[in-house]
């Protein structure tokens, strides 16, 4: 990987926790995604009408993408509704590189080397503890099958859209009409979910949910680019780094009790996530 596509991935994590934590500003995590999702299809949509039209087969990756992204959004806001961004967003974001690599050897076959051995049990132990903390903190368990949800939902988008955006050959396009399709997706679900009270009808809640909306929409394109260049394994793991990012933004500007295992347990996961790619 060349340095400016390391620096733009890096770029890439601090926009994705900025826009996790935008979402998290507000009484209604729901209407908060919602919003994100509506203006990120609208972008995406007239993006992808400036490039050409994706072939039959393309279709199959985007379906594929649009629908497990609105099960990550899904996911992700319910976590949100039960948890802590310090809490749930390194339980969502650090077990998905653990996903990728234990299912690409156990089910494809992938040999593991001993750097990602050693990867996947710093990886694993620094989730546990931060999981164990949940319940000796008190916080509410309902965020936990949402958050690894989330992140089953992660490794599983990562795989699609960057063998997707290849199969494409362009990654705008690709970006574009996935973002489309998935803001269709969650809208609808969201609508028969929660009803009409899941379209938010305040200004302040459209304008916090726009601007999270470019910094998703920024994250994300730069992620499937750097995934067309670089190995997808590699950029995935290093999207991880948003982690700290995100435990830094819940600390210093939400308040959020940043306890020594809580600590030690998110730096466990960075070491596990940096492990895996030496």
């Amino acid at each position: 990987m060349t340095i400016p596509v390391l620096l733009a991935v890096l770029g890439a994590a601090l926009l994705h926790a900025t826009w996790n934590a935008l979402v998290r500003i507000g009484a209604s995590r729901v209407g908060a995604m919602v919003v994100l999702s509506v203006v990120q299809g609208g972008v995406g949509f007239l993006i992808a009408l400036t490039r050409p039209f994706p072939s039959g087969e393309v279709w199959l990756w985007l379906l594929s993408s649009g629908l497990i992204h609105t099960a990550y959004k899904v996911f992700l806001t319910f976590a949100y509704e039960h948890g802590d961004l310090s809490r749930v967003y390194p339980l969502a974001r650090g077990t998905a590189p653990l996903v990728v690599l234990v299912v690409g050897s156990a089910v494809l076959g992938e040999s593991l080397a001993a750097a990602e051995v050693a990867g996947i049990v710093t990886l694993g132990g620094g989730i546990l503890m931060l999981a164990r903390g949940v319940w000796t903190s008190g916080e509410s368990l309902k965020l936990l099958p949402f958050a690894l949800g989330s992140a089953l939902a992660t490794a599983g988008y990562t795989v699609v859209d960057g063998l997707g955006a290849r199969s494409l050959g362009d990654a705008t396009a690709f970006v574009g009409w996935m973002f489309l399709l998935d803001g269709i997706g969650l809208t609808l679900f969201m609508l028969v979910v929660r009803g009409s009270a899941a379209i938010p009808r305040g200004w302040r809640a459209w304008g916090t949910g726009g601007v999270a909306a470019l910094a998703s929409y920024g994250s994300y394109w730069v992620a499937v680019w750097a995934m067309t260049l670089a190995p997808i394994a590699l950029v995935a793991a290093l999207r991880e780094t948003s982690i700290l990012f995100a435990v830094l933004i819940g600390w210093l500007i939400f308040r959020e009790r940043m306890t020594p295992g809580k600590a030690a347990s998110v730096g466990l996961i960075v070491a596990g996530v940096v492990l895996t790619r030496l």
